[in-house]
């Protein structure tokens, strides 16, 4: 598999790193992005360039507690349920349409480490399984639907 690293320190900018970023990934004619555990916001412009093709995993059931520290936050709100959610990415952070989720329970006693181990779990059943029904059409014309809604 190709790989490229483009580190974000050689640039000035967030808006410059976005554009070197998004011809990295241009080069490859992707059919999808597949964003997991990239921690930087990407910007509007990036998102754009590769609308309805990319998608993210977020540990929450979304649109509960986007962000960071979800299992934190989910804890501290109380939930019964918490879980992970994959969605298109859009300029909106942790907003886009959500294309599958799966849910664990909230257990007494949980802390931010177990609770997190759960959802992880759950993370890596779903995510591969969304990535592999996509690239076999499986989605196409739902995502079609919520892509036109979300314009």
């Amino acid at each position: 598999i190709d790989t490229a690293v483009v580190p974000h320190q050689n640039y000035a900018t967030r808006d410059l790193f976005d554009v070197a970023l998004a011809d990295v990934v241009a080069r490859y004619q992707p059919d999808l992005v597949v964003m997991a555990g990239f921690m930087r916001i990407l910007g509007e412009q990036f998102v754009n360039r590769f609308e309805g093709r990319m998608i993210n995993i977020h540990p929450s059931l979304l649109p509960a507690f986007p962000g960071t520290h979800t299992h934190a936050r989910a804890l501290d709100a109380g939930v019964k349920t918490h879980g992970c959610t994959v969605h298109l990415v859009t300029s909106e952070l942790d907003a886009g349409p959500i294309i599958a989720q799966a849910s664990v329970p909230v257990l007494a006693g949980d802390d931010v480490a177990t609770l997190s181990a759960r959802v992880l779990v759950e993370e890596h059943r779903l995510y591969p399984r969304v990535v592999q029904d996509w690239l076999a059409g499986n989605f196409d014309q739902r995502l079609r639907e919520l892509a036109a809604r979300e314009c």
